[in-house]
């Protein structure tokens, strides 16, 4: 087992996307970079998920139905039992969410577009 891998290994992401193109591509990323993975296609499924797999970091996007990207974190955050890592994907380019989602602890926000690549090192960092 290499060091990569040690650092991979078990590590469970929850994915929370309502694009299922963007859902399926960052979970076959993930995956790949030897993560276990596990999805949702909205907010409201997602939180319940969390609540149920206890992972060690989520990815979400911010605009989704039944429930945002901040409501699941709003939630997390006064509900949850252990600290979690947060990774926020967003097509929006404004300040005041990304001002946000800062308050609301998100340790990474992402712009989409952006590769793949640039997303599983972002993982890595929070997770090592």
């Amino acid at each position: 087992m290499t060091a990569s891998d040690q650092s991979t290994t078990g590590s469970s992401i929850l994915v929370i996307d309502d694009n299922p193109d963007i859902l399926n591509t960052v979970a076959f990323a993930l995956k790949q970079a030897g993560y276990d993975v596990s999805t949702a296609n909205n907010g409201e499924d997602g939180l319940s998920l969390a609540y149920d797999t206890k992972p060690a970091l989520i990815v979400l996007d911010m605009m989704m139905p039944k429930r945002s990207g901040f409501l699941v974190i709003e939630s997390l955050r006064k509900d949850y039992d252990k600290p979690i890592k947060i990774i926020m994907m967003t097509a929006n380019e404004g300040e005041r969410h990304e001002s946000y989602a800062e308050l609301l602890g998100v340790d990474e926000y992402l712009h989409k577009p952006f590769t793949m690549e640039l997303l599983v090192q972002r993982v890595k960092e929070l997770l090592c």
